[in-house]
């Protein structure tokens, strides 16, 4: 099972790259900035999926202990960029939130780059002070700080969805690394707390928390997204509606290509298709753990771990919020959903997975015990 355990990552991050690429071309043309071209999106998604293929496979292939060495560059650059954010005209504003570069042919979301920066910085941290991980400075505060400078810069964003992700997985990494319960526990309850109170104080976060409370109530409103949504899987019940026969895309789901393809995998495809997407996600999450335990250094451990942690819960968060198991968050789905950024980064980090695996320890070769046949001779 080990052995195989890089081949069936790969198998599952390229089938929910295949539903993504198809959903695409079924929605993509209704969407309200598709410019009159109906691949539009197809077109841009494909680019940028060359661009996640060639990441992969160059981390796929580079030792993956370099990024312990390049760490300190990354993490600069995620906060210069993240910075330029609020730099017009480099920053672009969009629904309100500064979270966009302009790259003149694209635009990038710095906070990729920013949950990139703390996956390698953490398990560079607790590789150098593995001795210390259960120590309050060295395993709690100076790590904590490394993890909150990045966060911090994008929660100013208004970007609080990106920020608990990012939250929830360094606090997954620093537990995995040894940090004591008694400091992690009572930050949780802080973050959890913080996070209740940007909620109450915008009025956005406010409206959506109550429609997750009662979708039908807001329908029209705060709760449009997800009631539709919930109508879309309604009416794809087992078998789908049939692929390009949706109707939930055709305006009625805003962000149907995006933040909200969960919703017309279902209506379309049907409940065998969402539920192979939860599968393939499923797979991704046992295949990062079986790499993660079986590398060779702690490095190696810590991050499997924390992109592990990262893709699946990811796609948890989408998964829940469009099924009303969750308030409404903009998150796009890790490979499915459009968006280039995340596509890259996405496939950047399983291509770090692959490379994991491929220098982990290996099972011992089974050795065969070769009888001579003079002893199978039967003596009289």
């Amino acid at each position: 099972m080990r052995r195989r355990t890089g081949y069936i990552l790969i198998l599952s991050m390229m089938s929910l790259l295949a539903i993504g690429i198809v959903m695409l071309f079924s929605t993509g043309a209704f969407a309200q900035d598709s410019r009159g071209d109906m691949y539009y999106f197809v077109k841009r998604q494909m680019v940028w999926l060359m661009i996640g293929g060639a990441a992969l496979v160059t981390a796929a292939t580079v030792d993956y202990r370099v990024w312990a060495r390049w760490w300190p560059w990354i993490y600069g650059a995620a906060a210069v960029l993240l910075v330029l954010c609020f730099v017009p005209p480099i920053g672009m504003k969009i629904n309100g939130a500064w979270r966009w570069i302009n790259l003149g042919f694209a635009s990038f979301q710095p906070s990729e780059l920013g949950k990139v920066a703390v996956l390698f910085s953490l398990a560079w941290w607790y590789q150098r002070y593995e001795a210390e991980s259960s120590e309050f400075l060295r395993g709690f505060i100076m790590p904590l700080c490394v993890a909150g400078f990045i966060m911090g810069l994008i929660v100013i964003e208004v970007d609080l969805g990106a920020t608990a992700l990012i939250g929830v997985t360094a606090l997954a990494m620093m537990f995995v690394a040894g940090t004591g319960l008694r400091w992690l526990l009572p930050l949780l309850g802080i973050g959890l707390a913080g996070l209740a109170v940007a909620i109450f104080h915008i009025d956005e976060r406010m409206g959506r928390l109550l429609a997750f409370l009662d979708p039908k109530k807001y329908a029209l409103s705060e709760g449009l997204q997800q009631w539709q949504a919930l109508l879309a899987f309604g009416a794809g019940g087992v078998e789908g509606m049939g692929l390009g026969s949706g109707r939930q895309k055709m305006l009625y789901l805003p962000y149907a290509h995006t933040d909200f393809i969960f919703p017309m995998i279902g209506e379309e495809l049907g409940l065998r298709f969402t539920l192979l997407t939860v599968f393939c996600f499923l797979l991704i999450l046992l295949s990062g753990a079986l790499i993660a335990m079986n590398a060779k250094d702690r490095f190696g451990m810590l991050l499997g771990f924390g992109i592990t942690v990262l893709i699946t819960v990811q796609a948890a968060i989408n998964i829940g919020v469009t099924t009303s198991l969750l308030p409404n968050k903009g998150m796009p789905l890790p490979f499915i959903s459009y968006g280039g950024s995340n596509l890259a980064v996405s496939m950047l980090l399983v291509g770090i997975l692959v490379n994991i695996h491929r220098q982990g320890r290996r099972e011992p070769k089974r050795r065969t015990r070769v009888v001579p046949a003079s002893s199978l001779a039967v003596r009289f």
